[in-house]
């Protein structure tokens, strides 16, 4: 009885934080980041090596001085270290084997193979890091990557994106394909100093559109229709979760090695559905 009265009190109270209507939406999946020590393998797997656009830091897997639990937050840390490349080649040229050592390190943690959704309100409440080559990202990537339709067939969808040289700005995009080419349609918020305190990020995604939203603040919607092709459209399919912290790279650039180590800091993770 009191176990079951306890339940009730959170529930109501994770409601209550995020604001959601729990007549028009139930919880499904969550991590509150309460327990201290790595993040929850159950629940988080890891990107590791240098993964994509160039980015400067290598992911780590299961290190905590980049990716653990306390306090009740996530903290994802951006460090600058040197750390040896698993994947290096001697006489390579290409930039994730040629070089013996990262001089960054950051982790990118995923539910990929443990937890998927479609459709659904997925939203975090989390503290950007900032300064000159930071990116950090609250994203989603579609379940068809798995079963041989690579990106952007797959699709994806970006919660949250910031980079520190546009330090006003929050931009939430999704990306796929179009006549066999790589499509982004996006929204960019601008707010003053987002990184000084805890926003929410989420989306709410259903079979017609995506919409953005940065605390209460709708700033973005996608119409699902638009990335129809050949009878597939990858938001119509189930998608994982990642959260990661980049550094430099593509977009993110520039790096002011003089601001890290940052922390990008998330207090929870929830994807709710429908209730009806």
């Amino acid at each position: 009885m009191k176990l079951a009265f306890l339940v009730c009190c959170m529930a109501a109270l994770a409601l209550a934080v995020s604001s959601i209507n729990p007549e028009e939406w139930k919880l499904v999946w969550s991590d509150e980041f309460d327990k201290d020590g790595l993040p929850d393998p159950s629940k988080w797997g890891y990107e590791e090596g240098f993964v994509r656009n160039e980015e400067a830091q290598y992911y780590t897997r299961e290190r905590a001085e980049n990716a653990r639990v306390e306090n009740g937050n996530l903290i994802i840390e951006g460090r600058k270290e040197k750390f040896k490349n698993a994947a290096f080649k001697p006489g390579s040229i290409a930039w994730k084997t040629k070089k013996d050592e990262a001089d960054y390190t950051a982790a990118s943690i995923i539910t990929r193979n443990k937890f998927s959704v479609k459709y659904g309100r997925i939203e975090a409440r989390a503290k950007i890091p900032q300064g000159l080559g930071m990116w950090p990202a609250i994203w989603m990537l579609g379940d068809t990557r798995n079963t041989g339709k690579g990106w952007p067939l797959c699709g994806e969808i970006d919660i949250m994106e910031f980079v520190g040289k546009e330090p006003n700005k929050i931009h939430g995009t999704v990306h796929f394909s179009k006549d066999g080419k790589h499509k982004s349609s996006g929204g960019k918020l601008v707010t003053e100093k987002p990184f000084n305190d805890f926003h929410i990020y989420a989306v709410e995604w259903d079979s017609e559109k995506i919409d953005f939203y940065f605390d209460n603040q709708k700033y973005f919607t996608f119409k699902v229709a638009d990335a129809e092709e050949n009878g597939y459209n990858a938001f119509r399919e189930p998608f994982y979760i990642l959260m990661n912290f980049a550094i430099g790279g593509s977009w993110g650039g520039k790096i002011d090695d003089s601001v890290l180590p940052q922390k990008f800091i998330i207090d929870y993770i929830r994807v709710y559905q429908t209730a009806k």
